[in-house]
């Protein structure tokens, strides 16, 4: 009954062992799977492509759970493609990830006493080369531990030959076409790494400073400004008010004494200034701070460097060769000698960057660096999204994406450092500037010197999309498989890297997207919601996790809380829950196997099948193509859920239960049942398989001998359904929950046999009398029944004979305590909502669980008391 073109083989008769151990399975299997090629793409094939290219890890990384989660909702999209005949590529590597490559070698240097200098560039740039190659890469073994089915045979590195080919080829052309230039403008610079940093490598964190007031000028001409790096005065080069200031009226023009120095600055009017903020005036400092500059250029103010590349100052004076705090101190210090503080440092907190890779405080610092003009790029990238050529999941995500690409400024792509992409410009002895594409040689001879940066790790991971496939080069990969088809990624970077690929891919390749959806997901948190961090006790390793509990249990684990755009909280319970479950799948395709499922031959027809053989299949169907739906709308968390009621509650649990009676009858009925149950177990392990693919493809390979579920087909909705055939199962599973629920109640035990007289006749139950009992543990009502319990259910009554299975007395006993206990708190919480003077003294919250306890006390009321009037009379 449902559409499966795999052709079946003969269950072997291997028996499973009767536990699952995933240790013992995960690593042998996914060696086979790719010894098999099974995750390999062929350019030549002429099915359809499917083309994922994963956001490359940093050479330097190590696998954390934001990895786990997107590269598990990844594998999920390709492994279900893979199976729907599409010729699939999902495409690893690695970024060089040239700031944090570059400190990690320096600290090995460092520990032999030496420094990057003592080696020289060409040196230190072997020795990282031989730091990737003994130590770099290692979360890519880790993506193979948790399951990743990725195309090894086409693994690239942002420094490999064909990467640095077009990394060098896109440079050219966006230089020649004036899109790249070379300018003096404010960037983040890390002290530590001395470098320029991205935006995305700056991490800003509240830290408590000091508010300094200072006074500037003499008698009338005095101004106030207040500020926390007190030591940028030195490079003041202006005041700016509101020209609207009334205050400032009689200034805006003039020049007044700058303090501690022998310069006058101007009083300039700049409507970036807000008059209601603190004093309405503001130091100057270009040099120094990326707003201060945009005043020095609409003002024409002169631009002077107070610290160099380390933060040390460099102005000449008493506070030369201090560092940036030292210098901030004995500022402060001085101008209060000179009676210039105008109030006593007061305790501020303030949002500052630091680098994310040293945690070293960023400083603005005016610098002469390479920029891509970004206006036309990022219009284009725009376009793409506005005119629908790529789609933004969930759409709400693209106001932001819109946000950043309309207002993005020009991007700074130099950075000092020597491991990276070599920017390929050339200065002559008399000034030239060349740039030099792949296969053009530089110019040489004396004078001529290539520029010593190298660009922003970010400028050759917006290539990947393209440059993977063989770009410049015209290759058979990049014809087939470009563009891709979804770029899975986190919202945090949707504007540092989703936009840097969309505006180099719409370039280089004329206009063709890199990618045509962009599926955003949230992070993922701790199971209280909080941020996940090294330096909190929350981090988790998630090879800790799969250790303790298999990589299908993690990968489950995050599936199921993968909302679009939503943050994922997980805890360690969840794992083991998603742990138990993969155990359920196990224990009952075991049952299943032992009972006679099988694959061999054709479902029976219709008419030869039970109705609980329909409800099955019906609901199989059911979730076939809900699953199919919520794959299209990258909806994981629903379809994990729905596959887990599936295989959990109807199939493993309702269905084998409710079969039992038929198997162990055995004959012909319990033949058409296993095979039914067999094409249940077929089809449900094929879904699970992208989400959960070790235990899956183990327990299908053992039920069908099929060769792997990695290959298999991807099953699809026949259409049928039985909708008498579920409405007459619904009207059993309310049968056996009610009479469950009242057994609970009453005390008994789950296997206690109860002498029990059903009411069938006229309902669609009465074929499944057998089944009912042996699921409620109901014995046939003999000789001396005396009900002393019914239960109207379903159309049905179910009357039961309780005297001899409890002790009434004692039961009547507890229940009667448990209903005075319930009462007193019903009649507590009264009492407290009906005094008047403790509502409007207790808090909302306090009132609130008062409330919440009234209600749950009146509950138990009704219940308890229903259970009594229900016990037998004695």
């Amino acid at each position: 009954m449902t559409e499966n073109t795999q052709q079946q083989n003969p269950a072997p008769t291997t028996e499973l062992p009767t536990q699952y151990a995933p240790a013992e399975v995960e690593g042998k299997l996914y060696e086979r799977w790719v010894e098999r090629g099974y995750f390999t793409a062929d350019a030549g094939s002429d099915k359809d492509p499917y083309t994922i290219v994963i956001p490359p890890p940093n050479v330097t990384g190590a696998l954390h759970l934001g990895h786990a989660f997107q590269v598990t909702l990844m594998d999920a999209l390709t492994r279900r493609k893979r199976m729907q005949g599409y010729e699939t590529l999902w495409l690893p590597g690695m970024d060089h990830a040239g700031i944090a490559t570059q400190n990690k070698v320096e600290q090995q240097l460092a520990e032999e006493g030496k420094s990057r200098h003592d080696l020289g560039r060409d040196a230190f740039t072997e020795r990282v080369w031989q730091w990737k190659g003994e130590y770099g890469g290692r979360i890519l073994g880790q993506l193979k531990r948790l399951g990743a089915g990725l195309d090894w045979t086409r693994e690239r590195f942002t420094m490999d030959e064909g990467l640095s080919k077009a990394v060098q080829t896109i440079f050219k052309n966006l230089y020649d076409d004036e899109l790249i230039y070379r300018a003096e403008r404010i960037i983040n610079w890390c002290p530590r790494c001395l470098t320029a940093i991205s935006d995305i490598e700056v991490e800003y964190q509240d830290d408590p400073g000091e508010l300094v007031s200072l006074k500037y000028g003499e008698g009338d001409d005095t101004l106030v400004v207040a500020t926390t790096r007190a030591e940028t005065m030195l490079g003041d080069t202006a005041i700016a008010v509101h020209p609207d200031d009334e205050r400032y009226q009689h200034l805006i023009g003039r020049l007044i004494k700058l303090p501690l120095t022998d310069r006058s600055i101007p009083v300039v009017a700049d409507t970036h200034v807000d008059p209601e903020f603190g004093t309405g005036c503001v130091k100057v400092t270009p040099a120094h701070d990326p707003n201060d500059f945009a005043i020095g250029q609409r003002h024409n103010l002169d631009s002077i460097t107070v610290m160099d590349e380390r933060g040390i100052i460099t102005v000449p004076g008493p506070f030369q060769g201090l560092d940036r705090y030292e210098a901030r101190s004995a500022i402060v210090g001085a101008l209060k000698e000179q009676g210039r503080i105008v109030a006593e440092k007061r305790p501020y907190m303030h949002s500052v960057g630091h680098c994310s890779r040293c945690k070293t405080t960023v400083e603005p610092r005016l610098s002469m660096q390479w920029w891509v003009k970004v206006g036309p790029l990022a219009q284009a990238a725009g376009d793409a999204v506005r005119d629908g050529r790529v789609k933004i999941h969930p759409e709400d995500m693209s106001k932001r994406y819109f946000d950043w690409v309309d207002n993005m400024h020009d991007w700074c792509i130099s950075r000092q450092l020597w491991w990276g992409h070599r920017i390929p410009i050339w200065y002559g002895p008399e000034g030239q500037v060349v740039c030099v594409g792949p296969d053009e040689e530089p110019p040489s001879g004396e004078g001529w010197r290539q520029d010593p940066d190298v660009l922003d790790t970010w400028f050759s991971s917006g290539l990947w999309p393209f440059s993977t496939l063989g770009w410049p080069e015209k290759t058979a990969d990049l014809e087939k498989f470009y563009s891709t088809d979804v770029l899975l990624t986190g919202h945090d970077i949707i504007f540092f890297w989703v936009a840097r690929m969309m505006m180099f891919g719409l370039y280089a390749m004329d206009g063709e997207v890199p990618f045509k959806t962009v599926a955003l997901t949230g992070l993922v948190r701790d199971e209280f919601g909080k941020k996940m961090s090294k330096s909190n006790p929350n981090a988790v390793d998630p090879i800790d996790w799969m250790d303790a509990y298999g990589s299908d249990a993690v990968r489950f684990t995050l599936a199921k809380g993968a909302n679009p755009g939503a943050d994922v909280p997980i805890g360690e319970d969840w794992v083991q829950a998603s742990r138990n479950f993969a155990n359920k799948i196990w224990n009952a395709t075991r049952f299943a196997l032992m009972n006679g499922a099988t694959v061999e031959g054709e479902l029976p027809p219709v008419e030869q099948l039970s109705a609980v053989d329909r409800w099955i299949l019906s609901r199989l169907n059911k979730t076939v193509a809900e699953v199919d739906a919520y794959y299209e709308d990258y909806q994981f968390a629903k379809l994990s859920e729905s596959l887990y009621h599936f295989a959990w509650d109807e199939a493993f649990d309702w269905y084998v239960e409710l079969s039992k009676t038929t198997f162990f009858a055995g004959g012909e009925q319990a033949k058409v049942s296993g095979r039914v149950l067999g094409e249940v177990l077929d089809v449900m392990l094929r879904v699970l398989h992208p989400i959960v693919p070790f235990v899956t493809d183990t327990l299908w390979t053992t039920l069908t001998g099929g060769e792997s579920l990695v290959v298999a087909d991807w099953p699809k909705d026949s259409g049928f359904r039985d909708e008498a055939a579920e409405r007459e199962i619904e009207l059993v599973q309310q049968v056996v929950t009610e009479v469950r629920r009242f057994r609970s109640d009453q005390g008994l035990q789950p296997g206690q046999k109860v002498p029990a007289e059903l009411t069938l006749t006229g309902t669609a139950l009465a074929p499944h009398e057998a089944a009912i009992r042996q699921l409620l543990r109901l014995q046939p009502a003999g000789e001396g029944f005396h009900a002393t319990a019914s239960l109207p259910v379903a159309g049905a009554t179910v009357a039961l004979d309780l005297s001899g299975t409890i002790d009434v007395e004692a039961e009547r006993k507890r229940l009667t305590k448990d209903l005075g206990a319930a009462e007193k708190e019903k009649a507590d919480a009264n009492k407290k909502l009906g005094n008047e003077a403790f509502l409007a003294k207790a808090p909302d919250n306090v009132v609130d669980k008062i409330r919440t306890r009234l209600t749950k006390a009146e509950a138990d009321i009704e219940r308890i008391t229903n259970q009594i009037a229900a016990l037998p009379k004695g």
